[in-house]
């Protein structure tokens, strides 16, 4: 049996569409021809019929679309409906790339597949975490109630993110600005001012020289500054993307004042968040720590529970690797330490992490407010300077062309 998507005219003339489940086409054209419709378009809905540009355009599935789908699926299943149902009503309900994999899903799980299995295929759009929940739901009978976990950890960490990235964004969009604004004044505006001012054959003022010899840098070497510049970033992505360059910007973020504790926080919210949710969702600690390791961003820490995954698991406690990392604070310590001497390590795990996530959330959202005058005064600086260097010459022509008078 196959997914096939149909429009068809009915037998008062008003144009319809929908899925239909049948071994081939022919099949499609039979069973609405018994319901009196007049099928004018039948196509597979498996995705294999896709063509390569309609890939390349297919809408993406962004995190918005899988809160959004694992929500209806939750809802459907409270309400009593079986999960083939569900799914097949779903179908209609998403668009895009996801469309065609909910329909594959649902194909897979009627071949006798979990969902769990399904969805391992799709690992670019379902992380480990997400299909290890689902296996555990499925496991344990319970699979609604993973699924409302799984909205709740998906919505906690896109609202950490769109807040951090809030709070970065005008600044370095100011930042942006600023260096485009200094270097056209740099490269056009002074050149042509100061070849002005050298005309009158005075020595000009220390300010002017220096803008002039910063001017000319720019305007001799632009082309080399460019090329330089792009060559450093695009090194530096490489670099960054390999196992050395990654781990050694961890180790840096946890060094550098403000970024410390953006990177220090992020991790311990990451880490409780998830080890929690897959403990209190009854994964046990053997696969929790392998899906912890390969999703946690801070590579420091990773590696920190890797290379201490065996020992964690003999003795079943993993406060003390923690502390090891130099990443949580004493009372997050302190409270997973708690929890495994109380035998709540996965409720307490959530607690510390939605103590630091609203103290994440509370300087991101104050922190824009913070930088913002910063970036004002160190413009009013850089333009300041700009322009005494430009008015101090005038100033001293004028001067002398008073004493002349």
């Amino acid at each position: 049996m196959a997914l096939y998507f149909y429009q068809a005219f009915s037998k008062d003339g008003k144009k319809i569409s929908g899925h239909i489940d049948a071994p081939s086409e022919q099949a499609v054209r039979e069973m609405l021809g018994k319901k009196g419709a007049f099928p004018v378009k039948i196509e597979s809905a498996t995705g294999e019929r896709i063509s390569f540009f309609a890939k390349l355009f297919q809408k993406k599935v962004t995190t918005k679309d899988k809160i959004l789908f694992t929500r209806m699926l939750s809802v459907l299943l409270k309400s009593g409906v079986p999960l083939l149902q569900a799914l097949e009503l779903l179908v209609d309900q998403v668009e895009g790339r996801l469309k065609t994999i909910v329909i594959n899903v649902k194909d897979e799980i009627k071949e006798g597949s979990s969902m769990a299995d399904a969805l391992k295929k799709y690992p670019s759009v379902f992380p480990n975490i997400y299909i290890q929940l689902v296996r555990a739901g499925e496991a344990s009978g319970k699979l609604e109630l993973i699924l409302d976990r799984l909205v709740n950890y998906m919505e906690g960490r896109e609202e950490i993110r769109k807040r951090v990235s809030s709070a970065m964004t005008y600044p370095i969009i100011q930042l942006i600005i600023s260096a485009i604004a200094v270097s056209i004044l740099m490269v056009y505006v002074v050149p042509s001012m100061v070849t002005n001012l050298k005309a009158s054959g005075k020595k000009l003022p220390r300010p002017t020289e220096i803008l002039v010899g910063i001017s000319g840098f720019f305007t001799k070497y632009f082309l080399l500054i460019a090329i330089v510049l792009v060559v450093g970033i695009l090194a530096f992505m490489y670099w960054k993307s390999t196992k050395k360059g990654s781990l050694a910007i961890d180790k840096i973020k946890l060094k550098i004042p403000l970024i410390k504790f953006f990177a220090r926080t992020g991790a311990v919210v990451q880490f409780s968040q998830t080890l929690g949710m897959l403990l209190e969702s009854g994964v046990n600690l053997s696969e929790a720590l392998d899906i912890v390791v390969s999703i946690i961003d801070n590579k420091v820490l990773a590696n920190t529970l890797s290379e201490a995954r065996d020992k964690i698991i003999k003795q079943g406690k993993i406060a003390q690797y923690l502390k090891q990392t130099g990443i949580f604070p004493p009372i997050a310590i302190y409270l997973i330490k708690t929890g495994e001497e109380s035998g709540n390590l996965g409720q307490m795990l959530l607690t510390v992490s939605k103590n630091y996530e609203e103290e994440l959330g509370e300087v991101a959202d104050g922190l824009a407010s913070k930088i913002t005058p910063i970036m004002l005064v160190v413009m009013a600086v850089i333009v300041g300077f700009i322009v005494l260097a430009i008015a101090l010459p005038m100033m001293q022509q004028a001067d002398i062309s008073n004493l002349g008078v």
